[in-house]
């Protein structure tokens, strides 16, 4: 009995694909391949006397995509080094957040970025979720 205790207690994750996410959505799995990456952001906070304040801010629009679609994942400090184009990723406890009415895909300080084997899919590129701009409908009940 201890057995399936232990087992209920740790799930395993559920991979979804890129076309399954949804804006207003939270604690996405999945794997995906960098396609390209865009630094938007590189500054250091000069004159801030040291300390945390002082660490440069890199932020990276980078495409990542599997073979239901593709997305744009926002990327910030040492997630720019780990989406290189080219790479593998599993992306862990991600979320989607909304940037102009489009979709981005972003992980803070409670998810993970790995990089991993090459996928052996080709990303399909024609289906780019963040080019779909979805419109806020107040809904009166």
């Amino acid at each position: 009995m201890a057995t399936t205790a232990a087992a209920a207690g740790k799930r395993k994750p559920v991979f979804v694909k890129v076309d399954q996410l949804k804006p207003g959505t939270a604690g996405h799995t999945l794997v995906a391949k960098v396609l390209s990456s865009k630094t938007v952001v590189q500054k250091g906070r000069a004159g801030a006397g040291g300390g945390p304040a002082a660490r440069p801010t890199r932020i990276a629009e980078c495409l990542i995509g599997d073979e239901t679609g593709c997305i744009l994942f926002t990327a910030r400090n040492e997630q720019v080094d780990l989406l290189m184009p080219g790479n593998t990723v599993i992306i862990r406890n991600a979320k989607i957040d909304m940037f102009k009415g489009s979709m981005r895909l972003a992980v803070d300080k409670w998810g993970r970025i790995e990089v991993t084997e090459p996928a052996s899919f080709n990303a399909k590129e024609d289906n780019n979720l963040s080019l779909v701009e979805y419109e806020l409908v107040n809904v009166e009940g």
